[in-house]
């Protein structure tokens, strides 16, 4: 699962130019997806730290608790390693990296916007009073764009996404078929999030991520109609209309693969709500072009709703960025500028949410291309396709 040298060497020649342009000597990264990006070490996040010093110039440094030292080597980590014993420690993480950064000419330190208060509070008094921390979105603007070695993982997620709708769908027809009782939201859950993981680990000998290999929300009925409802105990019944929101993450590169099916023959009203979805969906997927704004982008995919008379039932933007982590920038929404380029890597997932009725909602992961946009998941969005037939 680990990336080939060539995607951290350009990384680190992208960074250190951008880091010159910011008059800044070197970033810290702070965050499980930072720090895997910038040197392929993944870890689980706890209380205590991990720090990865990427300077302008000279040799990059990670500090890791000492528990993780054979981790590290077991995932061909290649950067100069420090550990430290334990958290809190008599003797700190925060203070490990100043003592290592000592003559380092470490004196204007970029770090990401997200790094806590906590931690912003504890780098500066152990770096002490010549360094100054700055944010910085250095390392931001270089993940919102994929390189070539990462597209094959995404393009692996993506298959196992596939398949875990496939999944999700073929535990509802067993049923339906057997005359058993239909399973309930959560058992759903459970086992697409099984399957998927069973996939991981069945095809890849060393399994790594930042956050999760596989989820999945589950929802039908009305249920469906909150769009980031948890799992209920209630059971799937014929009638229903039902949202598989599914993701999965290869060496941690995410996608997200959502359909809504329906139990049983349409309704008119299911198919109204269902085709004014797709539709949009279409429509907004096709907007991804580079050059286009974010906000272009949602603005052509959200007036399809809008011109269907669906504007009240609108909760969310169309998308949002993928890539180490499932959602990440940029955002395909009102407020977000970005300019769409190559290497971009969205959801497209305009939802139609009617209280009391049910919810309808189609994902694909969408790469930018010079030539066009590009759908890594391809699980069929048609009606037809996402009905699951009772048995007569």
């Amino acid at each position: 699962m680990r990336l080939p040298d060539s995607f951290y060497s350009s990384v680190r020649a992208e960074l250190t130019e951008a880091l010159g342009e910011r008059g800044l000597d070197g970033f810290l990264a702070t965050s499980p997806a930072d720090v895997a990006y910038l040197c392929g070490f993944f870890y689980i996040a706890t209380e205590r730290p991990v720090y990865l010093w990427m300077p302008r110039s000279g040799d990059p440094l990670l500090v890791i608790p000492r528990l993780d030292d054979e981790y590290a080597a077991q995932q061909q980590v290649t950067v100069e390693t420090v550990s430290y014993f334990e958290y809190p420690g008599v003797v700190t993480a925060e203070q490990t990296l100043a003592a290592a950064l000592a003559g380092r000419g470490a004196r204007r330190i970029g770090v990401g916007a997200g790094v806590s208060v906590g931690a912003f509070r504890a780098l500066s008094t152990a770096l002490g009073e010549t360094t100054t921390l700055e944010t910085t979105d250095a390392v931001a603007k270089l993940r919102l764009r994929k390189l070539p070695e990462e597209i094959p993982f995404h393009e692996a997620a993506a298959r196992i996404c596939d398949e875990m709708l496939a999944a999700g769908r073929e535990l509802i027809a067993d049923a339906l078929r057997r005359g058993a009782e239909l399973p309930r939201e959560d058992e759903i859950a459970r086992h697409v999030i099984g399957y998927g993981t069973d996939r991981m680990y069945a095809d890849y000998d060393l399994v790594v991520y930042t956050t999760k290999l596989a989820g999945g929300l589950v929802y039908a009925g009305p249920n469906s109609a909150l769009p980031h409802g948890l799992p209920t105990r209630r059971r799937v019944r014929p009638g229903d209309t039902l949202i598989l929101s599914l993701g999965a993450a290869v060496a941690s590169r995410f996608v997200e693969s959502e359909r809504t099916f329906v139990i049983g023959e349409p309704t008119p009203e299911q198919q109204r709500y269902y085709e004014a979805d797709r539709e949009a969906q279409e429509v907004g997927t096709q907007a991804m072009v580079a050059g286009r704004t974010c906000a272009e982008v949602n603005k052509i995919c959200l007036d399809v709703l809008r011109g269907h008379g669906l504007g009240d039932y609108i909760r969310h933007r169309q998308g949002h960025g993928i890539g180490l982590q499932n959602h990440e920038p940029p955002w395909v929404e009102d407020g977000d500028n970005t300019v769409l380029a190559p290497g971009m890597l969205l959801s497209s997932e305009p939802g139609v949410y009617v209280p009391g009725h049910a919810g309808y909602r189609i994902s694909d992961t969408v790469l930018v291309e010079a030539a066009g946009p590009r759908r890594l998941t391809s699980y069929p969005r048609d009606l037809a396709s996402t009905v699951i037939e009772e048995v007569r």
